[in-house]
């Protein structure tokens, strides 16, 4: 584990299932990410590519020693979730025209790591919400591999 202090390279593999009202769509992403142990948190960090602008959207994925989750997506709008097994927790979307509060509940909530070799399995099903009003079911598996 004294590597993870300086970055170790993983393969990382994603797949989002998202449903929002009857609208359902699948994501799927094979990339190349650094995982950083700081004092006691992993986080999980890779460029995930916009195939219409050719952009790159740095994401970060921290994991604490009490199982919480927090994904932050760096684009023109700022979005930070915050993932507790069966909690109803405030969250935050930064957009060019100001914060939007928004809030995640997350019904599921698994991560697993192994030393050798150094790799995680991350399952996260949550509902998203704006103003009280569900936004969309999600699903996030997320498997990396150093």
């Amino acid at each position: 584990m004294d590597q993870l202090s300086t970055g170790v390279p993983v393969m990382i593999h994603l797949e989002t299932h998202i449903k929002q009202d009857e609208d359902v769509s699948d994501y799927r992403l094979d990339v190349d990410g650094q995982l950083v142990q700081m004092g006691s948190n992993l986080y999980l960090r890779y460029l995930e590519p916009n195939k219409e602008t050719g952009e790159q959207t740095p994401v970060t994925m921290k994991f604490t020693p009490d199982g919480e989750v927090h994904l932050t997506r760096n684009a023109e709008a700022e979005l930070r979730l915050h993932f507790v097994s069966g909690k109803r927790v405030t969250a935050r979307y930064n957009t060019p025209y100001g914060i939007m509060p928004i809030e995640t509940v997350t019904p599921y909530l698994e991560t697993s790591f192994k030393e050798k070799p150094f790799s995680g399995n991350v399952k996260i099903d949550y509902l998203l919400y704006a103003n009280d009003d569900l936004v969309g079911n999600y699903k996030i598996r997320l498997q990396f591999t150093a």
